[in-house]
């Protein structure tokens, strides 16, 4: 019986580079979103933890490719925030590049969560994400985060553009949510599962 409350996880590893991330064939989930966009907290929530992922104020803090094992044989993976960050554009590069080989090459990535700042309109980075899931048909959950502080009229602004891109991208689920309280995250969850169930046929 899955838990609809939180999918156990414990660190495993950090990688830099794609050649550096662990080597075997194990399913892997990664979590991916602009920086301050509460990417981090997602994956603690859905952890039902409070320090699983390291959660800053500072936009940029995860600068690894953070592995976590979980008890169903398949693992998530906090990739490093795009976008505004306090670092070097050399270091940005340097993360861009491992991110960017990560969805291209790695062959045990079976689905992809995108976090959204739903008080805000997609960035364009964000809308650049979400057009690359669609060309390359991967399987894409997108939490809409924050709905706990976003305005009726922001989330509904957020909700539109982000369905204009998908258009009729059928492996793509929207879920409205907040690691703060919790919403949603029972949606989330099971759409893990179901990944993981899938990869394991």
């Amino acid at each position: 019986m899955n838990d609809t409350t939180r999918i156990s996880a414990e660190f495993l590893t950090s990688a830099s580079s794609l050649a550096e991330c662990p080597q075997d064939s194990i399913p892997e989930i990664a979590f991916i979103g602009r920086s301050n966009s509460g990417k981090s907290s997602c994956l603690n929530r859905v952890t039902g933890t409070k320090s699983l992922a390291r959660v800053s104020k500072t936009p940029g803090r995860t600068q690894l490719i953070n592995f976590f094992s979980t008890s169903y044989h398949a693992r998530l993976v906090d990739l490093p925030g795009y976008g505004y960050a306090k670092v070097s554009k050399q270091k940005q590069a340097e993360w861009g590049h491992a991110v960017d080989q990560y969805l291209k090459n790695r062959s045990n990535l079976v689905g992809l969560v995108l976090i959204i700042d739903s008080r805000h309109l997609p960035q364009p980075l964000d809308l650049e994400m979400l057009t690359w899931c669609r060309g390359q048909q991967l399987p894409l959950l997108i939490l809409l985060n924050k709905v706990d502080k976003a305005k009726q009229l922001e989330r509904s602004a957020c909700l539109r553009a982000i369905q204009d891109i998908l258009d009729d991208y059928q492996l793509a689920e929207i879920v409205l949510f907040s690691a703060k309280s919790g919403k949603g995250t029972g949606a989330v969850l099971q759409k893990i599962y179901d990944w993981f169930d899938l990869a394991a046929t």
